[in-house]
């Protein structure tokens, strides 16, 4: 990848997983993968074999449900050992040799090179907001609007309530690149939570997430909101590369 071309290549992997390799890192968010378990990164799929031929590697998981993390991360560390995992506090591993940290909302973490602050979310554990490489990055993991027509009155109001006082927290942190969940089993709101974060935030490039095998969520999202502020990726298949 010609790095110094552009900033960061990111790939779909699935669901709420992406990768984004920047100049000197690379960067895998909440990898999950229901099925498939051997393939390539043009079939979404990370293998111990491939992160050989990378080096700072950060692996976040913004926390422990099955679709956001899947176990077999850990076992990157045993063929790269120098691996960094990034995990919600709500998360407990076994192997108290992986290279990890535990985070929980509103803290901080740093090495050289990268910075990483975590939010909070509207379900479990935590969002992350990661500067690395001069590209920021927000991976909301579960954090969202979520509307759901089946709830009460007040219910809806509560979550509305609290999705938009976590918005008021990030506000003021530029961001280049944001992961958002788009997901139609909101129904007629599947994306009131991501065109609120994307109107309050303004980050350069929208990627939906959270949306499994609808890619039909991505193509109806990115035509209601073609005309925006604010640049979308259509997202049609897995390990498809967005270049940034």
């Amino acid at each position: 990848m010609p790095m110094n071309k552009s900033k960061a290549m990111i790939t779909y992997l699935f669901h709420s997983g992406y990768a984004v390799e920047t100049k000197q890192h690379f960067l895998i968010f909440d990898y999950y993968q229901p099925s498939e378990k051997v393939g390539r990164l043009s079939d979404g799929i990370i293998s111990s074999e491939f992160l050989k031929t990378k080096s700072n590697i950060y692996v976040f998981v913004s926390h422990g449900h099955a679709d956001h993390f899947d176990p077999v991360i850990l076992n990157w560390a045993k063929d790269n050992p120098q691996i960094t995992y990034i995990l919600s506090s709500d998360i407990a591993i076994s192997d108290q040799k992986i290279r990890s940290r535990f985070l929980s909302p509103y803290e901080t973490f740093g090495e050289e090179g990268i910075s990483v602050k975590t939010f909070g979310s509207t379900d479990e554990g935590l969002s992350f907001y990661v500067q690395t490489d001069d590209v920021s990055i927000f991976h909301a993991g579960d954090l969202n609007w979520w509307h759901w027509k089946g709830e009460t009155k007040a219910e809806q109001s509560y979550a509305e309530s609290i999705f938009k006082a976590e918005i008021e927290r990030i506000k003021g942190y530029p961001i280049d690149i944001a992961f958002f969940p788009v997901d139609r089993r909101l129904e007629e709101f599947y994306a009131v939570g991501a065109e609120y974060f994307a109107q309050k935030l303004q980050p350069k490039l929208l990627l939906p997430m959270h949306f499994g095998d609808d890619f039909g969520a991505s193509k109806e999202f990115t035509a209601k909101f073609k005309n925006a502020s604010f640049a979308i990726a259509e997202i049609t298949h897995k390990g498809q590369q967005i270049v940034f």
